[in-house]
């Protein structure tokens, strides 16, 4: 009975150690998008499900694609926090992310901040990753009209010219078709409900799956 009991724990053996083996190249083919950005980013005010990387994570896998996209998004981010903390964050992952989408800039732009300071703190961020030969997708944003056409005119320009630059994919407006719609942003008129994400995502997605 001993020697049937070995024999069989031996089988049982083998065949885990057949299946982690046979599941290594599903993991090894999984895709890394990392999401480095703000509140827009992160969910602010919306459940961890909700937010712009879990509903990216979900649509991309809906459509059959083996992607993680980690949510690196941290709330009231400048373009100088976000560059602060970029090289920390690639640190923390095992392997290069295939992709990264940007997402940095609202909140230089809401508390008047010079717009050539956000220009040369993107501008680190882009040269960072591109130095890592990382692929990125840089989300625009664009200077609400009460900030006057004088700072619009330095601040929208901002993106186009950098990801004509560094070879990125520009995404013109992170919030777009979601902005000016009360149905799809919370009460403070800035972040996206749940409902909004979905749009973002909708919008976006096309883009990411294009570079993946």
């Amino acid at each position: 009975m001993s020697k049937l009991y070995g024999a069989l724990r031996h089988l049982v053996q083998l065949g885990a150690a057949f299946a982690c083996i046979a599941a290594l190249p599903a993991q090894a083919a999984e895709k890394l998008v990392l999401a480095f950005g703000d509140s827009l980013t992160a969910g602010y005010g919306l459940k961890p499900n909700e937010s712009f990387p879990a509903q990216l994570q979900a649509s991309l896998r809906k459509d059959g694609m083996q992607v993680r996209v980690h949510n690196a998004g941290v709330s009231g981010d400048t373009t100088a926090q976000g560059k602060a903390r970029l090289n920390w964050v690639l640190r923390s992952f095992p392997r290069a992310p295939d992709l990264a989408i940007v997402e940095l800039g609202g909140n230089d732009m809401l508390r008047g901040i010079d717009p050539a300071q956000t220009r040369a703190n993107l501008n680190a961020i882009l040269a960072e990753l591109k130095r890592r030969k990382i692929k990125v997708l840089l989300a625009g944003m664009l200077a609400a009209p009460n900030m006057g056409r004088a700072y619009r005119a330095k601040f929208d320009p901002i993106y186009p010219a950098l990801a004509r630059q560094y070879g990125a994919r520009l995404y013109p407006f992170f919030m777009q078709g979601v902005t000016g719609n009360r149905a799809l942003v919370l009460k403070d008129n800035i972040h996206p409900t749940a409902q909004g994400v979905g749009v973002i995502v909708r919008n976006i997605k096309p883009l990411v799956k294009a570079m993946l």
